[in-house]
């Protein structure tokens, strides 16, 4: 039989056998469902959150990071592997503006430069991701223009070197080279976790060599008067310690009360 018979001889695919086969061509042919980003949660943005009205900086100015961490009984200081990578020892203060990224992706960080108001600190949840960088020194340039105060990142940051030339607050938990994609979802201004905290926009963000602490909004006027009464009983408790005038019988009352055993 030549090939033009064999052809005209073959069984020809009926509509509906014809309209499956073109289904599956285009299937095939798209990404899955499963790859799509969907709008909502993990992939919104807030533009404004309230900001307070009174200076936080100068209300705190007198109390040290140690202290203001004890007040918030221990429970409101980052992972001390996020620390200060780009130099100086200025304190660092402000309401975060809060971005959650893919880890390796920054396409929300780029965004938040047109969301975050100037003196905001923008806290960023990478999930403390090693693989890539979530910003380097061009983004740190374009936010000290915008008057933005630093960066907090639960992840890694790149151009360290650059950024120090810069003079601006970038915290992250170590620098590479690998920089990040732009295409993933994120949110901007909802809450996030940094170094095992949870950071709600509008929360106040101190930070310095030492570590970041993070006061929750609505604890901030109370937590300072505690302070200044912690102060006003420290200044007399310190003058007597000074002179060698303490006593540790505390520490035996409260191994007493623990039924501590104790030889000897």
């Amino acid at each position: 039989m030549d090939r033009s018979a064999a052809i005209d001889s073959a069984p020809v695919a009926s509509a509906a056998q014809q309209s499956a086969m073109d289904r599956t061509t285009t299937i095939g042919s798209r990404a899955p469902a499963s790859a799509e980003m969907f709008p909502g949660v993990g992939f919104r943005i807030k533009r404004d959150f309230p900001r307070m009205t009174i200076d936080v900086a100068k209300m705190f100015q007198d109390f040290g990071l140690a202290d203001i961490s004890d007040h918030l009984n221990r429970l409101y200081t980052a992972d001390c592997s996020i620390r200060c990578l780009s130099g100086g020892n200025r304190r660092l203060v402000g309401p975060a503006c809060t971005v959650k990224v893919y880890p390796g992706d920054n396409l929300m960080v780029h965004k938040a430069l047109d969301i975050a108001k100037p003196g905001d600190v923008v806290v960023i949840d990478a999930r403390g991701s090693m693989a890539n960088a979530v910003l380097g020194d061009t983004i740190s340039m374009k936010a000290r223009h915008r008057r933005i105060a630093g960066f907090i990142v639960d992840g890694y940051v790149r151009d360290i070197s650059a950024i120090r030339e810069l003079d601006y607050p970038v915290y992250a938990r170590g620098e590479t080279p690998i920089g990040p994609l732009h295409r993933a979802p994120g949110e901007i201004n909802y809450p996030v976790c940094c170094g095992g905290v949870v950071v709600s926009p509008g929360d106040i963000i101190i930070a310095e060599s030492c570590g970041v602490v993070v006061l929750p909004r609505a604890c901030v006027e109370e937590l300072h008067r505690e302070l200044l009464c912690h102060n006003e009983r420290a200044v007399t408790y310190l003058e007597k310690v000074r002179r060698g005038e303490f006593s540790n019988s505390w520490v035996d009352q409260l191994l007493d009360s623990a039924r501590c055993e104790v030889e000897g």
